[in-house]
């Protein structure tokens, strides 16, 4: 995360080691996508598709990656500010305004039939 002050830069990482059964590297995995994928969500799926861990399905997601503060300007008006922005550090930057864009292009309602249709064919060929 690249902080608007330029001078605060986190990272994020996974724990070397997580307790229970792991779903693997090598198993497909499929995620549905619209408009209404959002935030957290998008910075998910945009990361595994990063990685080429995952095949997107649906329509472009909603494309909010920057984190905002609001300050009140006046009793009935807020301005609200990008703050930050994440940077992935494989494709060097994020899907803010753009969203997440679908490997599988499909209508968003149709999306997890899709991807479950997807998978289902990798599986059995």
């Amino acid at each position: 995360m690249h902080w608007r002050d330029g001078e605060r830069r986190e990272q994020s990482w996974n724990l070397p080691h997580l307790p229970g059964a792991r779903f693997g590297g090598d198993k497909p995995l499929y995620v549905p996508a619209g408009a209404r994928t959002f935030s957290g969500a998008e910075e998910l799926t945009y990361d595994l598709q990063q990685l080429g861990r995952t095949v997107v399905v649906g329509e472009p997601a909603g494309g909010g990656a920057h984190p905002r503060e609001g300050w009140t300007v006046h009793p009935h008006l807020e301005a609200t500010i990008p703050v930050g922005r994440p940077v992935n550090p494989v494709s060097g930057t994020n899907w803010e305004g753009t969203g997440v864009q679908p490997d599988v292009l499909c209508p968003a309602a149709g999306a997890l039939d899709r991807a479950h249709e997807l998978a289902v064919a990798r599986l059995a060929g």
